[in-house]
């Protein structure tokens, strides 16, 4: 007996047990399954080079599962929610797409179709007089609908008793307790009314002497909510459509260059970092990543929504989703898995959808009194109908009780948020509208004043070195020791004059001591020298003054000015320009028109900020804002009675972003930026914000159409359930037409939040 390692998982494999084999550059590997062989087929390299044990070193990260309509649960197994007892769902969105609930729910559906139906047949049957039915109803009856309506309640059911018992435990009361009180008692009842009749007393029979039975009301129930609960489930899946569409962006394969030159397609989950990848004409980017060799036009629209493509060379980032035209190139992929912009897209839509708007705790505090109200309403009725209806009294008073207990079923009040929260996040999502917080999206429609930044967010982001004034070195001396400070630096000002000093050739010193210090600039030591970069503020606080007419004349012609200090003494000042946004003039003009009072903050110095707002027709502007008093802007207007949205893209805008009502951070901003934010804009598009408050607007107007339906259905439902209408009409509602309303009251608030999908954000 030989044995041989598995490449794949590591067993031992017999190589004369017959298991699958493998020949891969004149070698034999053997495996344990044909799912071992398989993964090694596709991608021989990542075994045999180790790369696989170099991901495996990530940990996996643990499934959890949480409920659609409460986010507050959190397990890592499936189950049922313990507050409103749905089915708990994977809150990794990959999968998503796998096996629900819906297909067992399906499953039952058919089933009490073809035993209920024939139920409602001998309903009829006296009706319509069908004589070949009366007579087997009539020889049979209640033995034979006992057996057809066992299996529709007993088993079909069983998943909505389940979750009436757990509503009864936790004492977490729900639509579901209503059904199982109203069903359970229905069927336990005709169970008894058929095998011992005789325990009844006369006020429980007709006038035929016969106990009522409610097989076929039971059943049909049953079969309704099922019914009801099938097209909901469907019109759900159709909320994650988003979420689908954004993981189908990225491709299966990817194609990695070894370090032989050779080159294949390879499963995309084994690409690593640094892996160099091969990207051939028309394909999909497959991860996020650096143009290190080659030359083409990227079709970016699926992140700033502009449909004309963006040329790409060496040196410049490209981003997994996206289309490449008719050229090739050589990528070095940086972020992979869960790290790429398309992942974090895909957990920012799928968190936000499972976010919980302010309004929602409406639906919660009507919800949490409800259901015990409606018990008691149930109660009453049929007391009242047994002491005070006509003959059969108990049969009346049953009717009514079991018609008010279903359809009172609060399903459609739980829905009226979460539906539309969801299929607007998703519809946010296909329009560069990142939304990580359901409640930021709903407060944007209210807010009434926008504090945004300039740099990044009024501003292209791409600065360039416009002039270079020494003080006591030469300009090339003041841009090198400048560069060489920003090295460590990832501001957009960094770039400028790192690209400018490299266009130079100049050499960059050595910088030691680094220190960041967000809103002000950067301090390090170069040799024996003590640097200093960044704005008049960080000068003031080192005792250098900056107060020169250069500096003045710089302000004035719109340019950011960075000041170089060393040892103490102004060395030299860098002007760098920012040219304004194409679209920033327009979209501020609509803001206004919404009604939307703008001011600009900027840590910029207050003349270059002032040059930028003119421009922009921005009244309110003020300059040298450091993060704390961006932070403290921020909670003066929310003093005033303000509601306040911020917008902004630097790491400086994160106090001030998770300060405001509404955080709306740039897409090309920093993670910091992104974290802090409810909303972002992708690929900083500032057309986004106008996009964004419609979404906004239109989701509270579905929110407030929901919660109407939802209340006005129980509000004339119920007592019409507990037979207001019979002295009148003489009508007395029977339980499947309230099974069947309940159902259909649910189907319409989904129905009416799936509208979002086509709304027009312009």
């Amino acid at each position: 007996m030989t044995m041989h390692i598995d490449p794949v998982c590591g067993m031992n494999v017999d190589s004369e047990a017959g298991k699958p084999t493998h020949s891969y550059q004149e070698k034999t590997y053997y495996f344990c399954s044909e799912k071992c062989r398989t993964r090694f087929e596709a991608d021989p390299y990542f075994f045999l080079s180790g790369a696989a044990k170099r991901k495996a070193k990530t940990a996996a990260k643990t499934v959890q599962y949480t409920c659609p309509m409460h986010p507050e649960i959190v397990q890592d197994h499936p189950g049922d929610c313990p507050i409103c007892g749905m089915a708990l769902e994977p809150m990794q969105p990959q999968l998503m797409a796998g096996p629900s609930e819906l297909s067992d729910l399906e499953f039952r559906l058919k089933v009490s179709a073809v035993l209920t139906l024939p139920l409602l047949a001998f309903g009829m049957a006296e009706m319509f007089g069908w004589d070949l039915l009366q007579n087997i109803s009539g020889r049979y009856g209640p033995i034979l609908e006992m057996l057809l309506a066992a299996p529709v309640v007993l088993w079909a059911g069983l998943p909505f008793f389940r979750r009436g018992w757990a509503s009864l435990r936790s004492l977490h009361l729900n639509m579901w307790t209503l059904i199982s009180v109203g069903v359970g008692a229905a069927f336990a009842y005709s169970v008894v009314a058929t095998l011992a009749p005789t325990l009844f007393p006369e006020g429980f029979r007709d006038h035929n002497g016969q106990s009522s039975i409610y097989f076929e009301a039971a059943a049909a129930i049953i079969l309704l909510v099922l019914f009801g609960q099938v097209l909901e489930f469907r019109a759900r899946e159709k909320t994650g459509d988003a979420i689908r569409s954004l993981m189908k962006l990225a491709p299966e394969t990817a194609r990695r260059i070894n370090a032989d030159g050779s080159e294949y397609d390879a499963p995309l989950a084994n690409i690593l970092v640094g892996d160099l990848l091969r990207v051939r004409p028309q394909d999909t980017l497959p991860l996020d990543g650096t143009v290190v060799e080659g030359h083409s036009f990227v079709n970016e629209s699926m992140l700033t929504g502009e449909p004309l493509p963006v040329e790409k060379t060496s040196g410049n980032p490209v981003t997994g989703g996206t289309a490449n035209g008719s050229g090739t190139f050589t990528m070095r992929a940086e972020r992979v898995g869960e790290d790429t912009m398309l992942a974090r897209m895909v957990a920012m839509v799928s968190s936000a959808q499972r976010s919980r708007a302010p309004v929602q705790s409406l639906a919660d505090q009507v919800s949490a009194w409800f259901v015990p109200a409606v018990l008691v309403v149930a109660l009453l009725t049929f007391n009242f109908w047994a002491f005070f209806g006509p003959s059969p009294a108990f049969v009346y008073a049953s009717i009514a009780a079991v018609s008010v207990l279903i359809i009172a079923c609060p399903c459609a009040l739980g829905l009226a948020t979460p539906m539309s929260v969801m299929t607007a996040t998703g519809r946010g999502a296909q329009s560069g509208v990142l939304v990580r917080d359901a409640a930021a999206l709903e407060q944007l429609a209210l807010a009434d004043t926008l504090v945004i930044d300039k740099t990044g967010t009024l501003t292209e982001g791409k600065p360039m070195v416009a002039r270079v004034t020494a003080a006591s070195m030469s300009e090339n001396e003041v841009l090198a020791l400048a560069a060489a400070l920003e090295k460590g630096s990832e501001h957009p000002l960094a770039k400028a004059v790192l690209s400018e000093a490299s266009a130079r050739g100049l050499d960059l010193p050595e910088i030691k001591e680094f220190l960041a210090l967000p809103g002000k600039g950067i301090t390090g030591r170069a040799g024996t020298d003590k640097l200093a970069l960044g704005n008049a503020a960080l000068m003031s606080e080192l005792g250098v003054s900056v107060d020169l007419p250069i500096v003045s004349a710089m302000a004035a012609d719109g340019l950011t000015t960075l000041h170089l200090a060393r040892n103490g003494s102004l060395a030299g000042i860098i002007g760098v320009s920012d040219s304004i946004k194409a679209n920033a003039g327009a979209t501020l003009e609509a803001l206004r028109r919404s009604g939307l009072r703008i001011v600009l903050a900027s840590g910029d110095t207050p003349q270059a900020a002032r040059n930028v707002g003119a421009k922009l027709g921005i009244a309110e502007v003020i300059g040298n804002m450091q993060p704390d008093s961006k932070k403290r802007l921020i909670e003066t207007l929310r003093s005033e009675g303000r509601i306040v949205a911020m917008a902004g893209d630097g790491v400086n805008d994160a106090p001030a972003l998770a300060s405001a009502h509404v955080g709306i951070a740039m897409g090309d901003g920093s993670d910091v930026a992104l974290e802090s934010a409810g909303i972002t804009l992708l690929k900083g598009d500032l057309s986004g914000l106008l996009r964004a408050r419609k979404l906004s607007s239109a989701m509270r107007r579905n929110i407030r159409q929901n919660l109407f339906f939802a209340f006005a259905y129980n509000t004339l439902g119920i007592p019409i359930a507990a037979g207001v209408l019979y002295p009148l009409t003489g009508w007395l509602l029977s339980p499947m037409f309230a099974a069947a309303a309940m159902s259909l009251s649910s189907v319409s608030v989904v129905a009416n939040a799936l509208r979002l999908r086509r709304v027009d954000l312009g």
